[in-house]
Parts: C-alpha cells; sequence; structure tokens
C-alpha cells in the first residue's frame, strides 16, 4: 500500500488497457493520468522544479511562471501548493474551464491571454507576456517547458524505461507531439535499446510542429504553432496527423467502452489504431502512451453543443457505429 505525504510521490506506471476488443488491433495503452495531477505532465513538472532547485534558481521568494495549455499548468500548481511557491500559469481561450478552476482551487494565479497570432495560435503571445513578467521582477522563474532538458529527461528516465519493463519484444512505440518533452525521451531511450522500436511521433493537423501550414486547433494539449526547440527528427521514424473530429470520435467510442479519457489520449489513441490498420501486422507488439483522463474535457469534447458547433452535426454518427461502440438510446414508453 503507497502512502506518502507528497501528492507529486505519487504516480501509477503500470497500468495498460488492452485496446484489441475495442478497435480489433493489438495496441497496449499506457495509462499515464492516475496521480494527482491527473496526466503524464506530473513527471515533467516534477523533473523541471527539481532540477531548478538544486541549481538555485528556486528560492523561497521565488514565484513560478509557465505557459501552459492546462496539464503542465496543472501538475506545477499541486508541485508549488506542496512545496510552498506561488505559481503563476499563463494560458489561453482554448483550456478547459475545469481545468482553469483546477489551477486556481490549489492556489494558483492564472492568466488568460485573449490575442491570437495571424497563424491562428497563441503561443507566442503567452511567451511574450512570461518574458515580460520575468524582466519585469526578478522574483519569476520560468521554467520554460519548450527549452528545458528536464522535461525530455523526465521520461527518458523514467516513462521509457516504464515501457520497457514490462514489454520487452517492443516493436512500435506511439507518442503525441506537443513540446515533444516525452516523445524526445522515449525516442532517445529506445534508440540506445537492445532492439529496434519504431517510434511515430502523434500529432493534430494544424500544428506545425513538424512542418505544414498552421490551422485551426480547439482542443488543447498536442501540437504546437511554431517549431519545439526539443525536437530533434533524427529521433523519429514517422508522423501521424490527426483531425480533431476524429479525435473527438475516438474519445467517444473510448466513453461507450467505459474508459473516459482525455483529447491528448484520444489523438494518440486515433492515430495508432489508423497506422496499425494500414499496416495490417498482428504480430507486433505496440503501444501508445496515453497522457491524460477525460474529467476536464466534460465541457468541451464530451459536450454535445461544443462538438456540433465547431465540428457539425453528424460529428460523433459514422466511427462510433463502426467501432460498435455506440447504441442509440430506447425512446421513453407511451403512457
Amino acid at each position: 500500500m503507497p502512502v506518502v505525504s507528497d501528492p507529486y510521490a505519487f504516480n501509477e506506471e503500470e497500468l495498460y488497457v488492452d485496446l484489441r476488443s475495442i478497435f480489433g488491433h493489438s495496441l497496449f495503452l499506457k495509462c499515464e493520468g492516475f496521480n494527482f495531477a491527473g496526466s503524464i505532465k506530473l513527471k515533467a513538472a516534477t523533473e523541471m522544479v527539481e532540477s531548478a532547485e538544486r541549481d538555485g534558481i528556486l528560492t523561497p521568494e521565488s514565484i513560478l511562471v509557465e505557459s501552459s495549455s492546462g496539464n503542465l499548468g496543472v501538475a506545477l500548481s499541486m508541485i508549488a501548493a506542496s512545496k510552498g511557491y506561488r505559481f503563476l500559469c499563463v494560458t489561453d481561450s482554448r483550456g478547459n474551464l475545469s481545468t482553469r478552476m483546477m489551477m486556481e482551487a490549489l492556489g494558483s494565479q492564472v492568466h488568460m491571454i485573449a490575442g491570437q497570432e495571424a497563424n491562428g495560435g497563441f503561443l507566442g503571445a503567452r511567451i511574450e507576456y512570461v518574458r515580460a513578467l520575468c524582466a519585469s521582477d526578478d522574483r519569476y522563474v520560468w521554467l520554460s517547458q519548450y527549452t528545458n532538458p528536464s522535461n525530455w529527461k523526465a521520461h527518458y528516465r523514467r516513462t521509457a524505461p516504464e515501457i520497457a519493463r514490462q514489454f520487452p519484444r517492443l516493436d512500435v512505440l506511439f507518442v503525441g507531439a506537443g513540446t515533444t518533452g516525452t516523445l524526445m525521451g522515449c525516442a532517445r531511450y529506445f534508440r540506445e535499446w537492445h532492439r529496434p522500436v519504431r517510434i511515430i511521433a502523434v500529432d493534430s493537423v494544424g500544428s506545425v510542429s513538424f512542418g505544414g501550414s498552421p490551422g485551426r486547433r480547439m482542443i488543447p494539449g498536442l501540437g504546437m504553432s511554431m517549431r519545439p526547440p526539443l525536437l530533434d527528427e533524427s529521433y523519429v521514424d514517422e508522423v501521424i496527423r490527426v483531425e480533431e473530429a476524429d479525435t473527438v470520435r475516438t474519445c467517444h467510442c473510448l466513453a461507450r467502452r467505459g474508459f473516459l479519457f482525455g483529447g491528448s489520449t484520444g489523438t494518440v489513441v486515433s492515430g495508432a489504431t489508423d497506422w496499425l490498420a494500414r499496416h495490417d501486422a498482428p504480430d507486433l507488439t505496440a503501444v501508445a502512451v496515453g497522457p491524460d483522463l477525460g474529467e476536464r474535457y466534460l465541457d468541451t469534447i464530451y459536450q454535445t453543443n461544443w462538438l456540433q458547433d465547431l465540428y457539425g452535426e453528424d460529428v460523433l454518427e459514422s466511427d462510433e457505429v463502426t467501432a460498435g461502440s455506440w447504441v442509440a438510446a430506447p425512446a421513453p414508453p407511451t403512457r
């Protein structure tokens, strides 16, 4: 029985869901949402904070500040509350309301950027605001998840070895691409492993992380409006881009089988199942990293009006029926 004194000391590392019965392909989903921060971002947040403490960058007078669309902000809020730091999260209007409320409940301050950039993103404006804060007051400490090597080192030291222990015959690994911390940490680890592992990055359509044209992205988590500074494409074997409508359909398909996952997880699973269907390789050992759970998306990807306003009336129809996971509710009895 685990007993902890600090919330960041607990993280479930060995939970996987076998998705074969849902999607018809052999795919194991590593569930990273079972900790007090609710997402894989707890690992990077802990590594970055503790590294800054060791280097003397963080002091009791420091005010942590970070740009985040949500999950890292929650993780840093939790750690800051536990360690006694003040924390300011700079986010934007795409973030989930429940995520902002969670950060505020943990005692953090949340600043929302309203201005959108020419490429349809908010990231540049968020970073500009953070830099201005740091220039105005030296108490502000920006960990910079986008450039901080502790981001990828957290996954090189923890996430990838966790997968390797459970799947010594791993053939292919699907990892979502946001800051690319998880992707780069896992890719570097398996590049040094005893057998070749195909590393497949899963990105959102409209993201420019791997090039291409920017587009509208309404689901926070994966994707970037600039090239991620941590990204080294030489470690990536293939990139899959997923439409947000497919993310939504995958999340609802999983929910109809009792698994409520978040948007980042839905994107990764959608990309992975599409790849497996196209390659028809039933003997492969395939693992996908699922970054988050679904409770924070109840007012977005699990909310009918939000979905229909953005993606149309029929966004949920075809794929759910095909997957065999949706059954229409019976009509109420007449009296």
